[in-house]
């Protein structure tokens, strides 16, 4: 018996010295992983951090020598070293806002409320293999076949429709060029629609059955149920995509440099030429002569961060008031 004791002793010492060794093991992964996680996130700090401040220095002289003129100067002359920042800024905002149209919404509303089943999966993919296109390549295709298109069907018919309307006359003003602001906003549109579709659809299959079968049972319509219970118990989501969109638009460079016409002016005209701050980053820096003139570039740089930062905090704030609301 006080073998059989002695022996049951010590099975039980070996198993809680096993617990222990393995208890050890979790705690030290446990603090190897916060300690990772943490030194990514200080990481990802010291990263924006390094890039602001190398972005404020790099700029320090343009916004020296033209002060809070750099903002609403239109002129951009490297000859005469006489830089501002206007044009590139307008282009930048009326490109995004043109792609902000809300296709998206509308495709990711179509596929979840009205497309047959057996169709569904086939435009899904369809949509989110628009997002493994090269922008070069979107560039391309808009300069050599959108573009064209544009100038010989769409831009006639907003000039000859709208060409006796006040304020729309001003905004489709000009000869059809092809290229312009509309052409950049337009490929801007196709190539941020599989990012909004995508979360878009998501959160719409996330609203529980049950809720809009309600809707349905009461004798709503797919128009209001998607107004009445889909949109308001997925906000968050959509604003969320939207957001993600509209920060792929601000900074796209390469489709943008191909098919806005890389001008300097600031033209009420939609169709237009005109220019981002990205595309004058990427047309000019290479070519970039003087201290002054790539300050400058760096300075649109620094705009076009704070542009995008704006944004994003808006983005937060808004969704920050919904989800009080909710609450």
């Amino acid at each position: 018996m006080v073998d059989v004791a002695l022996q049951g002793d010590a099975v039980e010492t070996s198993a809680v010295a096993a617990r222990a060794k393995a208890l050890n093991r979790l705690r030290v992964a446990d603090i190897v992983f916060r300690a990772l996680t943490r030194a990514a996130a200080i990481g990802v700090l010291i990263i924006l951090g390094g890039v602001i401040i190398s972005l404020i220095d790099g700029s320090l002289p343009a916004l020296r020598a033209f002060g809070l003129n750099f903002l609403v100067e239109e002129r951009w002359n490297p000859v005469t070293e006489k830089f501002g920042a206007l044009a590139p800024i307008y282009g930048t905002l009326v490109t995004s806002f043109i792609a902000m149209v809300p296709v998206g919404l509308l495709i990711a509303v179509f596929l979840t409320e009205l497309c047959p089943m057996w169709l569904r999966r086939p435009i899904g993919i369809a949509i989110e293999l628009l997002a493994g296109i090269p922008s070069i390549i979107y560039g391309i295709w808009g300069l050599f076949v959108f573009a064209p298109f544009l100038q010989d069907t769409l831009q006639p018919f907003l000039i000859a429709t709208f060409g006796n309307i006040p304020v729309l006359s001003t905004l489709f003003a000009g000869p059809p060029y092809g290229i312009g602001m509309l052409t950049a906003g337009l490929i801007l549109a196709i190539m941020v629609l599989p990012f909004i579709t995508s979360i878009s659809r998501d959160v719409f299959d996330a609203v529980p059955p049950v809720l809009k079968e309600a809707a349905y049972g009461i004798g709503c319509t797919t128009w209001e149920v998607v107004r009445y219970v889909v949109l308001p118990y997925t906000r968050v989501g959509v604003i969320g995509g939207v957001m993600l969109g509209l920060g792929r638009a601000l900074g796209e460079t390469m489709a943008v440099t191909f098919v806005i016409g890389n001008a300097h002016k600031v033209s009420a005209s939609l169709l237009a030429p005109g220019t981002t701050i990205s595309a004058t980053i990427a047309n000019e820096f290479t070519e970039a002569v003087g201290d002054l003139y790539t300050s400058s570039l760096i300075a649109l740089g620094l705009i076009l961060f704070v542009i995008t930062f704006i944004v994003l905090a808006i983005a937060r704030y808004m969704l920050l008031r919904i989800e009080r609301r909710i609450g």
